[in-house]
């Protein structure tokens, strides 16, 4: 069984940055591609950015590309989300989620591809 624990969201001001953290346990973390997602009140989750196991490749959203960044520690068993220029619509809870798929350099979008999920941490831009 694979846990995930996200932390560092909160409120922030419009323009302002976070940085959201996802320590993972359970197996061998480096492995596996890891992704965050976003869901804000009344909407679906959503794919926001992903990375590959050994971190070669990364993938986002077209809505947060130039402002987020994904990067991961294996060292760690750590995965980060840099949120920049936050805008009042990047206001969701944010989850990570872990592949099931070893060793593989792509990164999947959907959410029904992610087989461990975190249990979310809130943020909050506001304007």
């Amino acid at each position: 069984q694979v846990q995930l624990a996200e932390s560092g969201g909160g409120l922030v001001q419009a323009g302002g940055s976070l940085r959201l953290s996802c320590v993972a346990s359970g197996r061998t973390f480096s492995r596996y591609g890891m992704a965050w997602f976003r869901q804000a009140p009344g909407k679906e989750r959503a794919f926001v950015a992903g990375i590959t196991w050994s971190g070669g490749f990364t993938y986002y959203a077209d809505s947060v590309k130039g402002r987020f960044t994904i990067s991961r520690d294996n060292a760690k068993n750590t995965v980060y989300l840099q949120m920049n220029s936050l805008k009042p619509e990047d206001t969701a809870v944010y989850y990570c989620a872990a592949d099931n798929r070893p060793y593989i350099e792509d990164v999947a979008l959907g959410v029904p591809q992610y087989e461990y999920w975190g249990q979310g941490t809130q943020v909050t831009v506001s304007s």
